[in-house]
Order: C-alpha cells, then structure tokens, then sequence
C-alpha cells in the first residue's frame, strides 16, 4: 500500500518534472520570438525615423522660403502704395 503511494507519487513527480522542462522550452521559445520581433519592429523603424527626420529639414527650409517671399513681397506692396493727399 505504501509502495503502491510511494510510486504514484514518484510518477507524478516524474509527469511534473516533465511539465516543467516543456514549460522552460517554451518560455524559450517566446522570448526568441519576442526578440525577433523587437529587432524586425527596429529594423522598420529606423528608416522611418530617419524619413522623418529628412522630412521635417525639408519643411523647415520650405517655411524659411516661405517667410522670405512673404517678406519680400510685403517691403514690394508697402513701398509701391500711392501716398494719399489729403
């Protein structure tokens, strides 16, 4: 009866052990996915930081134009005005 207990035990230990060991694998596993994931999301968003980055010199250089030409266009409109006589 006692061995009979005793060996029961044996073998759900030996199933949990087993259990455990899978349970390790996969954890494994999903930090390798994990990992890869991360690097594949790195490796898309740098490109587009950089884009970014080229993107926003791009429009600050166009809004310096901009503000040019508006004040050029400003100093033309002010001292083309006719004076008026009173």
């Amino acid at each position: 009866m006692e061995s009979e207990r005793y060996k029961l035990l044996l073998n759900r230990v030996k199933e949990l052990e087993k259990k455990v060991e899978q349970l390790r694998i996969s954890r494994r596993v999903l930090m390798n996915l994990v990992a890869q994931l991360e690097k594949e999301k790195a490796d898309q968003v740098l490109p587009l930081i950089e884009e970014n980055r080229r993107l926003k010199k791009a429009n600050n250089r166009y809004a310096q134009i901009l503000w040019s030409k508006n004040q050029q266009i400003a100093e033309l409109t002010f001292w083309d005005k006719p004076e008026v006589k009173s």
